[in-house]
């Protein structure tokens, strides 16, 4: 959710104050992109993983704060729900062994966080949507992480709708509620990767990440329940938009931007998204530093562009374009905000493997796809395979419409091999990690089709919905420690799920 603010109401003096120095920072970056002002060094990976916890019934526990204390480990911070916790590790090389290298240390920081969290009676899960979340969960006093910035955030995006929040989705079943609160975003769980780029390289590995989003979402959906109702296979991209939405009908009418954007239009540069944010979207949270970011940057320092940083941190772009400082240097980064958490490290790792590997193939082409594929194709994909999972259709340049499976199997995954090779990936690790990625594709089975497919078969011997979702979700955990990925996972006879 960003960095910590210090207060949570804002004058109209600050806001003015705000918008100008906004404004600056954007002239500034300008600057800092015409000249060669950033870290251009080989290009670095980080990940992002999100967490729920669970008591022993696998219930939401919203006592994150007691396990943040138990786990004592900075790496891990609070997220939005009381429910989550969110683990950063610090940003890696992928060549070489570095898929195996990440998996590892995923493994061993979150089986360290599990096991301090059994100390407070919780468990970690890694799922896009906690199965067995409710209203009353959500309508908990407790369920928002004490912080500045969430309370902040939360009264914001309320008061700029003026009205409460209402959430319809249809999938295989109906959901329709009035939010009052931003609780049915935190159910929301991510796992996020990041990719340093070159100015330079910028547009295109942007541009090449948004014509990937559909397929990447279709392969990795986890997200199939929210408040006990089969949605969406990845129900989360779209709760995720309708529950932070600070539009009115009226506004939706005029064509205002929703906060959570798939985007409109393929790039030239990276200063075209982060103008985008400027002409489009107010401030949410307008609190202003005293850096003058022209000073700084004259003097051949790098500003730290915090209020630019702040109303990005505000945007929730699929893939977000991100601006920081580390030791003194500049970057950019593309942050890739599509996947669900989850099911299983390995999974995840492979679902990074995959996203990088296309990536390098397709930003390196002499003739982008993105070319010859319409930027309403790329988001129409995207909203196929949210809805869809494995069993989407969508429209690729040369081949028309075609089945999601299909296309990972005969186009991205050879793109995916040769990707990871040109940049110096190990070969144990490229067919590891890929050889997950086609098998899922291949069974088009993913966390989705597990979950709903496990109910499923609770369901027909007799058992209710909410009982179904725990023992469904109490196996997911126990498979989701096995480490064996998804697509090998058996939907269990009832009697083997117990009671």
């Amino acid at each position: 959710m960003g960095e910590e603010i210090e207060g949570g109401s804002f004058s109209r003096s600050q806001r003015q104050r705000y918008r100008e120095k906004v404004h600056g920072c954007l002239e500034v970056l300008a600057e800092m992109l015409a000249g060669s002002s950033f870290d251009a060094e080989e290009p670095l990976t980080g990940c992002e993983v999100e967490l729920n916890l669970v008591d022993e019934h696998f219930q939401p526990l919203l006592r994150n704060l007691a396990v943040l204390e138990e786990i004592a480990d900075p790496a891990f911070q609070t997220e939005l729900g009381s429910y989550n916790i969110e683990l950063n590790l610090p940003p890696t090389s992928f060549t070489g062994r570095g898929p195996l290298d990440l998996e590892q240390e995923l493994r061993r920081s979150l089986n360290a966080a599990e096991a301090r969290a059994n100390r407070c009676g919780a468990h970690t899960v890694m799922v896009g949507i906690l199965p067995t979340i409710t209203a009353e969960h959500l309508a908990a006093e407790g369920w928002m992480s004490p912080s500045a910035r969430y309370a902040a955030l939360n009264a914001a995006i309320l008061a700029a709708r003026g009205e409460d929040i209402p959430i319809e989705i249809s999938g295989t079943e109906r959901l329709s509620i009035e939010a009052t609160t931003l609780a049915p975003e935190s159910a929301c769980t991510s796992a996020q990767l990041h990719l340093q780029v070159a100015p330079e390289d910028f547009a295109r590995t942007w541009n090449a990440a948004q014509v990937l989003a559909g397929p990447q979402l279709a392969l990795g959906a986890n997200s199939p329940f929210f408040l006990g109702r089969q949605l969406w296979q990845e129900t989360r991209s779209e709760l995720f938009l309708q529950s932070t939405d600070t539009r009115s009908v009226e506004l939706r009418n005029q064509g205002v931007r929703p906060r959570v954007w798939f985007g409109e239009r393929w790039i030239t540069t990276v200063l075209d998204l982060f103008e985008e944010n400027v002409r489009y979207f107010p401030a949410l949270l307008p609190e202003v530093d005293g850096e003058d970011p022209r000073t700084v940057h004259a003097s051949g320092a790098a500003p730290s562009l915090r209020e630019l940083r702040l109303l990005n941190g505000t945007i929730y772009r699929w893939n977000r374009p991100v601006y920081d400082v580390v030791d003194a240097r500049p970057h950019l980064r593309v942050e890739n905000r599509v996947l669900p958490a989850g099911p299983t490290v390995l999974d995840v790792v492979a679902n990074a493997a995959f996203f990088y590997g296309v990536l390098w193939t397709l930003r390196s082409e002499e003739s982008p796809i993105w070319s010859r594929m319409s930027f309403r194709a790329a988001e129409d994909n995207f909203h196929r395979c949210a809805r869809w999972g494995t069993r989407a259709t969508v429209h690729w340049p040369g081949l028309g419409e075609v089945g999601v499976c299909d296309l990972v199997l005969h186009r991205l995954l050879p793109m995916a091999h040769a990707g990871l090779e040109s940049w110096g990936v190990a070969a144990e690790a490229r067919e590891r990690y890929l050889g997950v990625i086609e098998a899922r594709a291949r069974t088009g089975r993913n966390g989705a089709w597990w979950q709903a497919a496990t109910v499923r078969a609770l369901e027909a011997a007799g058992t209710d919905r909410p009982t179904a979702l725990r023992r469904m979700l109490r196996h997911y955990c126990q498979a989701m420690h096995s480490n064996e990925p998804v697509h090998t996972w058996q939907v269990p006879a009832s009697r083997v799920l117990g009671p």
